[in-house]
């Protein structure tokens, strides 16, 4: 892996082209029109995820190469994650303390970005909202799912972010970031273990590089 470096963006990724979370892209795209029923979605939406304060689940990755990764993902709100690549990918992603550290074992490289200039830290913030400071660029509602868009308002060249959610019971279901150059990362998630009780060596940091 090594930091990847496209006009303004910044994100992590393999030499196959795995795992990429953007930082900063181009000008904000404006809200799509939502509906009564839209809007009391988005509410049920924010208020499943506020009540999800840990998870464990395992992971299936689609990159824009089409290349598919597996792995883990633990997530307690607020603030901590960890996103661990099965083998041979020396992939580990882990948030804390308000950054998001990449660690690439093979090349012994880290990358640091802050939490808040990345699409996920959305999902781990304290309180999840859909509507204060963030903008909903899309919205679809069929066949037993709900597809959230999102960026943040106020800077929304830090990349977008997409939702996919169950309807019954509403649960999350997938993510995708969209960069720049139009370069999608999808994250589905399976196995879900919500609750989870997770140990707090889950979340340390891998060392910095001098």
């Amino acid at each position: 892996m090594g930091l990847v470096l496209a006009g303004s963006q910044a994100y992590a990724q393999d030499d196959t082209g795995e795992t990429a979370i953007p930082v900063a892209s181009s000008s904000a795209p404006a809200a799509v029109a939502l509906s009564a029923s839209d809007k009391a979605w988005l509410k049920r939406i924010e208020q499943a995820l506020n009540q999800s304060k840990t998870f464990q689940a395992r992971i299936q990755q689609l990159d824009a190469e089409g290349k598919r990764t597996t792995g883990t993902v633990w997530m307690k709100r607020p603030g901590q994650m960890r996103l661990a690549y099965d083998p041979p990918s020396p992939l580990l992603l882990v948030a804390n303390g308000g950054k998001v550290v990449f660690r690439d074992n093979q090349l012994d490289q880290t990358t640091v970005i802050p939490i808040e200039r990345t699409p996920l830290g959305l999902l781990l913030r304290p309180h999840v909202s859909l509507t204060d400071d963030v903008t909903v660029t899309g919205f679809q509602h069929d066949n037993g799912l709900v597809q959230v868009t999102l960026v943040r308002t106020s800077s929304p060249g830090d990349g977008s972010l997409t939702l996919v959610f169950y309807e019954t019971p509403v649960a999350l279901r997938s993510w995708s970031v969209l960069d720049a150059q139009g370069r999608e990362t999808r994250v589905t998630l399976f196995d879900v273990h919500a609750g989870a009780d997770i140990p707090a060596s889950t979340f340390v940091l891998p060392a910095e590089n001098d």
